[in-house]
């Protein structure tokens, strides 16, 4: 479809502070609201769908990354996410919000996709980024140090059930609050609460027993 040429997702080149800036961070002044830019929209001006996806590919590639903890995995949940907003967009609800609308759908896409997966994915070594006042004869070693740590932190998070890890994804590594992740997974305040409540102790008990057996199998190495 010609209307979704401007899909251009810069997710990768998105600052740190883009990242976890949001999704209810309310436009800049001077710029349209969501729902006049889909009003816009409806009205067929093509050019009015490029805001939406500049102001919302970041924060949802994200979302999508938080899940599959794999870039060009990601990159296609939003690209199909957004593909399906076009083609929905003369339907939009406007007493609901653009972004919890969007947000669903790419937890949905993405969710479909992990069960799809025939195996686990990992990060690599360009997603980490030099740390901040390192040397350079330091940075390959922290860097190496940090990858791994990203990587155990995804296979930990892909051991949750889906309902888990999803509220874990979207809290603590996109930074919603328990209102908007209720919005967005179609559940009550209180069971999102709970949900991360269960969530962060899954997370934390199978990170310690990866630990000790790390410190297990190296203290066995050292007899």
């Amino acid at each position: 479809m010609a209307a979704v040429s401007f899909l251009s997702l810069r997710a990768k080149n998105r600052s740190m502070k883009d990242r976890k800036s949001g999704a209810s961070e309310p436009p800049a002044a001077g710029l349209a609201t969501d729902g006049e830019i889909i009003r816009a929209c409806q009205a067929g001006d093509e050019s009015a769908f490029a805001s939406l996806v500049e102001r919302y590919s970041g924060r949802a590639y994200w979302v999508a990354h938080g899940l599959l903890g794999d870039q060009d995995e990601a990159r296609d949940i939003v690209q199909e996410a957004f593909l399906r907003v076009y083609r929905a967009l003369d339907r939009f609800d406007f007493d609901q919000s653009f972004y919890t609308w969007l947000y669903r759908i790419v937890v949905n896409l993405a969710i479909d996709r992990l069960r799809k997966l025939s195996r686990s994915r990992s990060v690599s070594l360009d997603d980490v980024g030099e740390p901040a006042g390192s040397s350079a004869e330091a940075a390959p070693g922290r860097r190496m140090e940090a990858a791994e740590t990203g990587v155990e932190v995804r296979e930990v998070l892909a051991r949750l059930p889906d309902k888990y890890r999803t509220v874990m994804v979207l809290r603590e590594l996109n930074g919603l609050s328990c209102k908007e992740i209720a919005g967005i997974v179609r559940s009550s305040h209180a069971t999102v609460r709970w949900r991360l409540h269960v969530a962060r102790k899954y997370f934390r008990d199978e990170w310690e027993r990866r630990k000790q057996r790390g410190r297990g199998g190296r203290a066995n190495h050292g007899l």
